[in-house]
């Protein structure tokens, strides 16, 4: 079992090494954003963690292009239908506004963004925080905080999703 276990990994592994440019080069071709891109090749491969039991060296390639496909594929369905539902809320939107209970609304959403905040893991609420409300870049935090950027992004990408599912959650 330990060897089908590092047999999986040193697959895995390789495949990242070898692969991460091309997938990366795939994905970005389809849908022309590059931060969008990175984030969606870093998810082929988290995906691909998920298949590591029936991963074999001859056929990695194929199958991280169908996961890559399939990935692009869902983003640019969300990306439409988002696209939709903006366009149908332009359209139909209430034109008058209520000054007051759009504070009410704003006040109760910074509360929940605080308090989704306060669950945080120390590190990941000081870099989101340093970037969300001091307006600080991946690299000035990465300095100020002595971690590398990938780093730092990592935790603005993770800190980002999180606050994202909770709030469709509560919306």
């Amino acid at each position: 079992m330990k060897t089908a276990t590092n047999t999986s990994n040193n697959i895995i592994t390789r495949s990242y090494e070898e692969y991460y440019q091309v997938i990366l080069s795939y994905i970005t071709y389809r849908i022309t954003h590059r931060y969008e891109a990175e984030d969606l090749t870093q998810d082929v491969f988290v995906r691909l963690l998920d298949y590591k039991q029936m991963l074999r060296p001859d056929t990695v390639k194929y199958f991280l292009f169908t996961i890559a496909r399939n990935i692009v594929t869902d983003y640019i369905r969300r990306y439409y239908k988002k696209q939709e539902i903006n366009s149908y809320l332009y359209d139909y939107s209430v034109t008058s506004t209520n000054e007051t209970e759009e504070k009410v609304i704003a006040n109760d959403l910074a509360q929940t963004e605080l308090r989704i905040l306060g669950a945080f893991p120390e590190q990941r609420r000081l870099v989101y925080t340093l970037n969300r409300y001091q307006g600080k870049t991946s690299t000035e935090i990465a300095g100020t905080l002595q971690l590398s950027r990938r780093t730092v992004e990592n935790h603005l990408f993770l800190g980002r999703r999180e606050m994202r599912e909770c709030f469709k959650k509560c919306v």
